[in-house]
């Protein structure tokens, strides 16, 4: 992926007088949706603009915790949200091969979402038992699922165990994975200009929260034990008997990043976002079409007192 420069960013002071420490590129991932790809692309800019190599690697969201940035084939990736990869950051965590780099601003909450106007026909809503209701369920239902509900998941590498939930709280609905995010987004984007039934993973921060007027729904709380201990919630037979966890959202590096490039190593430490800016930066490149290079080089333009201070 190219990474544009805007003018601004050739103006930028440099931070050290040794930067690159290496010649050899620092490796961003890059995953299957909009923020961590501006995420990325800021990033990016604001290194090559040091005189950094950077290539940008498209990675598996998950395994590359386990494989790319364990073996240095990976330098960093920006998001891990504690509601997806809370188990795939512990075992990375305990390799002693990856250094998790701090928080990146934003809070993560990922779960189901539906439309208001969808309470007409389910007004038991956010319950999340109001879904076993048949009437319920069939409300959310299409030609292919019905009676059953329909559920659109995010892509399958994202995990978030929506099938084993579906299972343990006993709810009359189909999942059905969207290929890709912006797949995802499409489908509810077309639903709700109908006013048709949809139920889908909507996660923040994110335009969508903003745009569509809808709620999502409140099942059990998380707990660890749910995810781990069938004994644990509302149904003693089966895990994952509970919602999403919310939390945080971590930057990671390849353990070796701080000794070959100690100055961007400060930098993608100190680097952060904030949900409003994340937000409004993924609505302009998914809703206005803008080029995810020039929205990211606008923010650098726009912060540039806060980027020089990652470095001190």
């Amino acid at each position: 992926m190219a990474v544009g420069l805007g003018a601004s960013l050739m103006t930028m002071p440099a931070f050290a007088q040794s930067v690159p420490e290496s010649p050899d590129p620092i490796k961003i991932a890059m995953f299957d949706w909009t923020s961590v790809n501006i995420n990325a692309t800021i990033l990016a800019q604001i290194l090559i603009a040091q005189g950094y190599n950077v290539e940008m690697v498209t990675s598996d969201y998950l395994s590359s915790l386990q494989t790319g940035l364990q073996t240095g084939d990976l330098t960093i990736a920006l998001e891990y949200w504690d509601t997806t990869a809370g188990e795939a950051m512990a075992a990375a965590d305990a390799s002693g091969k990856t250094e998790r780099l701090g928080a990146l601003g934003p809070k993560a909450k990922e779960e189901w979402w539906y439309p208001l106007y969808m309470k007409e026909k389910c007004p038991g809503l956010p319950n999340w038992e109001a879904l076993k209701d048949p009437a319920c369920a069939e409300a959310f239902s299409t030609p292919e699922t019905a009676p059953k509900g329909r559920y659109v998941g995010g892509p399958v590498t994202w995990e978030g165990f929506d099938d084993q939930r579906v299972e343990a709280l006993d709810l009359p609905f189909e999942v059905i994975h969207a290929g890709t995010d912006a797949a995802m987004f499409a489908e509810l984007e077309s639903a709700y200009q109908r006013q048709a039934p949809v139920m889908v993973w909507v996660y923040s921060p994110h335009w969508a929260p903003a745009k569509y007027k809808g709620e999502w729904v409140e099942f059990p709380e998380y707990s660890k034990e749910c995810y781990e201990d069938p004994s644990v919630g509302v149904n003693p037979d089966l895990a994952y008997d509970c919602g999403k966890p919310f939390g945080e959202i971590w930057k990671y590096a390849w353990a070796g990043m701080k000794e070959k490039w100690p100055v961007a190593h400060k930098i993608a430490t100190n680097y952060s976002i904030s949900a409003d800016d994340l937000n409004a930066l993924s609505g302009q490149v998914d809703l206005e079409g803008k080029p995810i290079e020039d929205v990211a080089a606008a923010w650098i333009a726009a912060n540039q007192d806060k980027i020089a201070s990652w470095a001190k």
